[in-house]
């Protein structure tokens, strides 16, 4: 990979998190008043989101080293019980439908990332 392709991978990852933080702020805002727990699981599903995304880049970044496989398989393992747990938490302890906030809080770093790629290549 040539180091403008690398920068610009890097360069695409900034905006994600800015977004990302921004649009549950925003989420979480408009949800106070109806549920804050709902409030809540917005927030810190796109948190989690977030560093799931982070994490998720950082581990594919090594999978061209024979101990960067190693690291993909168990971070996934980790990711996969740590951010279910929390997924789970929202569901026994609040409200069964906190869970949906929390899984779209979740998924809003992922979407935005393949947002911004996919204008990055249709733009060139």
């Amino acid at each position: 990979m040539s180091e403008a392709a690398l920068r610009s991978y890097h360069d695409r990852k900034r905006p994600m998190a800015l977004w990302s933080a921004a649009l549950a702020l925003l989420a979480g805002a408009a949800l106070l008043g109806w549920s804050p727990i709902a409030a809540l699981a917005a927030v810190v599903g796109t948190a989690c989101g977030l560093a799931n995304a982070l994490i998720s880049m950082r581990a594919n970044e090594g999978l061209a080293t024979p101990k960067g496989t190693l690291f993909f398989v168990l971070s996934s393992i980790v990711r996969l019980l740590f951010f279910g747990t929390i997924f789970a938490a929202f569901g026994v302890n609040g409200p069964w439908w906190s869970m949906l906030f929390f899984l779209c809080g979740f998924l809003t770093p992922l979407a935005l990332y393949g947002f911004i790629v996919s204008r990055a290549f249709r733009t060139g």
